[in-house]
């Protein structure tokens, strides 16, 4: 694109901005398990880097389907969440994970403040530029952040399969579990298998609320999205629950800028 900022494309960050956008951002922060090769891989095996302690596998696709369809801007992280969890604040203890459930990540354990203060430089800091950058120039009404999780957890089953996850302002997600409650037979919850006690809406609370823009958080079981189409279906089934949620939500301006 001819004058596209280069903050939008680096080692951190991915932005994908459609023309004519709509007042629309979804955020996928743990799109990749990219490393770069002077972190030798923190010492993890290719199964461990390839599994969701890596990433959120299968989010990526939905979101970009998903942005697509609706004529949003996509911020994507472009580096495994262990090398910083872009969905932190620098100070959680997640942030740069020692262990990550059942693994123990060698190339997280140990380090130093200047070890700490380059991943903060590396990846946190140009990932917040870029959604700071682009909420200023878009001014959107509308927030989805897009996970995955694992059905297994330290060995526990989970029954949910879509998490609708949110911080103080519920207005979105109410209007989504709504939608799910009319549309769907799968086991969809509020605040499961996570929630704001668990740090995972701090990209709500940083960029969203502060904006007064309404916001949800969804998680997806990623058994039910391993193929191209599981997660084609999964897009196509979380675009009409978002177009639905905007026409009952009171963003009924946004009905004109999406598909």
């Amino acid at each position: 694109m001819t004058g596209r900022d280069p903050i939008f494309d680096n080692e951190a960050v991915q932005v994908t901005l459609p023309n004519g956008a709509a007042p629309i951002v979804l955020v996928c922060e743990h799109a990749s398990n990219v490393m770069p090769a002077e972190f030798n891989g923190l010492g993890l095996d290719e199964a461990v880097r390839q599994s969701h302690v890596a990433w959120d596998p299968g989010a990526l696709p939905i979101a970009s389907q998903m942005a697509e369809a609706l004529s949003a801007t996509l911020i994507a992280g472009a580096a495994s969440r262990l090398l910083f969890d872009c969905n932190r604040p620098p100070e959680a203890p997640d942030a740069m994970p020692p262990r990550s459930e059942i693994f123990d990540i060698p190339g997280n354990q140990n380090l130093s403040e200047a070890q700490q203060a380059d991943r903060v430089r590396r990846f946190h800091d140009p990932f917040n530029a870029a959604m700071e950058l682009l909420l200023d120039q878009q001014a959107p009404q509308l927030m989805i952040t897009m996970h995955s999780f694992t059905a297994t957890y330290n060995g526990a089953q989970r029954a949910v399969e879509i998490g609708v996850l949110h911080d103080d302002d519920s207005r979105f997600a109410d209007a989504m579990l709504a939608c799910a409650a009319n549309h769907t037979d799968r086991v969809v919850r509020r605040n499961d298998p996570y929630g704001p006690e668990n740090g995972v809406t701090h990209t709500l609370k940083t960029h969203a609320m502060p904006r007064d823009m309404q916001n949800v958080m969804i998680e997806i079981r990623n058994d039910l999205i391993r193929t191209d189409a599981d997660q084609q279906a999964m897009a196509q089934m979380m675009t009409a629950w978002v177009q639905e949620a905007i026409a009952t939500s009171g963003l009924l301006a946004m009905e004109e800028g999406g598909s």
